[in-house]
């Protein structure tokens, strides 16, 4: 069993709280947040500090820590992390320049996933976008994300798509509607004929059972900073290779920042 603490206590983090509460796999440990809670929850909650976490982390030590809260709150919890050697798994959208520098240093010393979209349908939807781009360089893409009308940023996700194919982040088109919990949509215009590539978000917990997942994997791997394509690139290539079928909890190896050779030994 996984010992789990998540920082972060909003719509997502709460779906993930209880995947992660259901799943006999973990321990879904303490929940941090910013700001103190005001909700009715069993389990223990602190508030974010750097000056106090370290002291929390000993008093409820975990195996893995899993944050859905800000781009912000990494520089609070970073060493506390680092000098007790947990696993981190990032679901933030959007890191600035600078502390992405910070996580890749992170990754020098444990073992960091960092993925803007944590479901592995949206993964799955940009390796195939990825490869159909590949195949087809000459198409024209469009982009299309549509969320709650609360969000009030260009999706991460669908920034990432953009960076993937390499296209203009003008090329991402946003909608704001309720009802919406995550919708995004990359669409290829060839000479005749259109192929469109679909994700939608039906429930938060979504990135509940994604986030278990990429824990999981994470557990059998050595330190560096990998993300969600690492683990499906790795999969895939296996299966092509092998015609076997897939385990989900195979290991895979490709550490962000390093070639293929170098990532053979990454994980078990």
């Amino acid at each position: 069993m996984i010992k789990v603490g998540l920082i972060g206590y909003g719509k997502a983090g709460q779906a993930v709280a209880r995947v992660l509460a259901e799943d006999s796999r973990f321990e879904l440990c303490w929940i941090a947040r910013a700001s103190a809670l005001n909700a009715d929850i069993e389990l223990p909650v602190t508030v974010l500090e750097k000056a106090t976490f370290p002291d929390w982390l000993d008093q409820y030590p975990v195996d893995a820590i899993v944050d859905f809260s800000n781009a912000e709150a990494v520089l609070l919890y970073g060493e506390a992390v680092r000098q007790r050697k947990i696993m981190l798994v990032s679901a933030i959208s959007g890191y600035p320049a600078e502390t992405l520098d910070y996580i890749r240093d992170l990754g020098k010393d444990i073992r960091v996933m960092s993925s803007p979209n944590i479901t592995l349908g949206i993964n799955f939807l940009m390796l195939a976008a990825k490869l159909l781009r590949r195949i087809a360089p000459f198409a024209d893409i469009e982009i299309i994300e549509q969320h709650f009308r609360e969000k009030p940023e260009i999706s991460g996700t669908a920034q990432r798509i953009a960076e993937t194919l390499d296209v203009d982040n003008e090329r991402i088109t946003s909608l704001r509607l309720g009802g919406i919990v995550g919708h995004h949509e990359v669409i290829f215009g060839f000479p005749y004929q259109t192929v469109r590539l679909i994700h939608n978000s039906i429930k938060r917990e979504a990135f509940g059972t994604g986030t278990a997942f990429a824990v999981l994997q994470l557990a059998t791997c050595k330190p560096g900073l990998y993300t969600f394509d690492d683990i499906l690139l790795d999969l895939v290539g296996h299966e092509l290779q092998s015609g076997k079928p897939l385990q989900a909890d195979r290991s895979w190896q490709r550490p962000t920042g390093h070639s293929s050779a170098e990532a053979k030994s990454q994980c078990k």
